[in-house]
Order: C-alpha cells, then sequence, then structure tokens
C-alpha cells in the first residue's frame, strides 16, 4: 500500500512539472495561471484598501512609479507578441502603485499588479535603477516563480500527496501560501521567499525588460552597490541566506550587462 500511495504521488508530481516558455526550464506548477491572477486580483484590492496609496495626480514619484511600469509592460508586450509567446500574457491587467511606507520593498503578482513602497525610492534614486527593481519584480510573476513557491510549500506541507489546497476557497492559510510566495510582506533587505535561483534568474530577466523599454541597464550595478551599503550588517552570510549576496549579483548583473545593452541600444535606436 505504501508503494502505491509513493508511485501515486510521483505520478502527481511528474504531471506538475512543465516547462516554462519564459525560462526554459521545467518547475513544479500545480495552480492553474487563471485562479492565480483572480487571486492576485483581490489580494491586490484588499492590500491598497489597507494601505497609503500615493496619488499620481499629487506625486513626481506615483507618476514616475506609473510611467517606469507602463514602459515596462508595452516593451514586454511587444517583444512576447514578437517571438509568438503572447499567450504568456493571457490575463494580465497591468497596475501599478506607490505606496506610503519605509519598507525598502516592491512586489509584482501575477496578473501585472505592482507595487512599489517609497521606503525604496531613496536607495533607487533614479527611474533607470527603479527601472531595474521594478523589472526583477515583473519577471518573478512572469516567470511563474510564486506559483513554483506555491507547489513547494504544497508538496512540503501534504508530503506530495494532498496538493489539492483550494486557491479558489481563500482560507486564511490559502492566503497566507499566497502572499508569502510573492513577498508581499518581505523586503528586499530581508529575506525574501525565492530561492537563489529563482533571484538570479529575474535579475537577468529585469534587467532585459528595463533595457527594452529603453532604461540604461548599466544602473542596476549601482543600484545593487548601494543595496550592498544599505545592507551592510543587516544580512547573515550567503551560504545562510535564501537569495545571493550583493556581491554575487553584481558579478552576475556584469555578465548579463552586453546582452542587455544590445536591447538597450536597439530600444534607443528605434526612438531616433
Amino acid at each position: 500500500m505504501r508503494n502505491r500511495i509513493i508511485a501515486f504521488a510521483f505520478i502527481i508530481l511528474a504531471a506538475a512539472c512543465s516547462r516554462n516558455a519564459i525560462t526554459g526550464r521545467k518547475q513544479m506548477a500545480f495552480f492553474n495561471e487563471a485562479d492565480i491572477q483572480s487571486m492576485a486580483s483581490d489580494q491586490y484590492k484588499q492590500f491598497l484598501t489597507t494601505n497609503k496609496v500615493i496619488a499620481t495626480t499629487t506625486s513626481k514619484d506615483a507618476e514616475m512609479v506609473r510611467r517606469v511600469g507602463s514602459k515596462i509592460a508595452t516593451a514586454i508586450t511587444k517583444y512576447y507578441t514578437d517571438q509568438g509567446l503572447g499567450k504568456e500574457l493571457e490575463g494580465y491587467k497591468w497596475e501599478y502603485n506607490l505606496v506610503d511606507s519605509k519598507e525598502v520593498n516592491a512586489w509584482c503578482m501575477p496578473g501585472g499588479k505592482i507595487v512599489v513602497y517609497s521606503g525604496l525610492l531613496p536607495i533607487t534614486q533614479n527611474e533607470a535603477a527603479l527601472a531595474a527593481v521594478m523589472g526583477h519584480e515583473i519577471a518573478h510573476a512572469l516567470a511563474k516563480h510564486g506559483n513554483e513557491r506555491m507547489s513547494q510549500a504544497t508538496v512540503q506541507q501534504a508530503g506530495g500527496i494532498a496538493v489539492q489546497v483550494a486557491v479558489a476557497n481563500k482560507t486564511p492559510e490559502a492566503q497566507n501560501l499566497f502572499l508569502n510566495a510573492f513577498g508581499v510582506g518581505s523586503t528586499l533587505l530581508g529575506t525574501l521567499p525565492f530561492s537563489r535561483k529563482h533571484e538570479l534568474e529575474a535579475d537577468r530577466l529585469g534587467l532585459m525588460y528595463a533595457a527594452m523599454a529603453g532604461y540604461n541597464p548599466q544602473e542596476a550595478i549601482a543600484l545593487w552597490e548601494r543595496m550592498e551599503k544599505a545592507s551592510a550588517g543587516q544580512k547573515p552570510p550567503e551560504f545562510l541566506s535564501t537569495h545571493p549576496s550583493e556581491g554575487t549579483r553584481i558579478e552576475q548583473l556584469k555578465k548579463y550587462m552586453p546582452e542587455a545593452l544590445k536591447y538597450y541600444n536597439s530600444a534607443n535606436s528605434s526612438k531616433k
């Protein structure tokens, strides 16, 4: 009987693994993307009603967040449509909001629901660096990292068998799982629930997205240098952390830079 249960669990796990069209790698995804987007929309509305949203009509910073998000979304839509991957953006109804908070944080839920915390802006300092952060967060959503994290957590909690966590029912447990999976309660200077692989994947894709939108990707290097200074003494050694140190990220970003600069130069040459 035990062997049958184990075999059944492996069948479920195998069926739930599919190749991600954005990243090119196989990932575990138990949850339907449309269901996740629906829950994201509800959670986003709830978040906005319980937090102070800064209006674009009265704040240049809020308008900058909206402008950066809009430019990146437009660039991504064009790129993936040209690549025949337009279906990866099905259900995306982009929203961008700046929230009044001292937290150094930003996140993007499936469906393009984005929040930037005002505490992040003193570190980004300029529009291109903000684009690098927003591109990174959008990359987490498009690469379906949250779905993957929720699926992994479900396996851990249910032993790989009872995988039918009813997201649609929106129980407190399901909501907490959802919010934790998308980093809503975490800061960039703390421990995000994404793995090192997810973080570096989002770094690379986010850099490309910002560059496609016409933002200088080299600003991402200076951004992470500022992050490193801001987080000095606040983080454990890299081998104890779930995601890479700023030094590792900077090293990897430098490797990605030639590719990103091609997109940046192409985006700016088309404007002339």
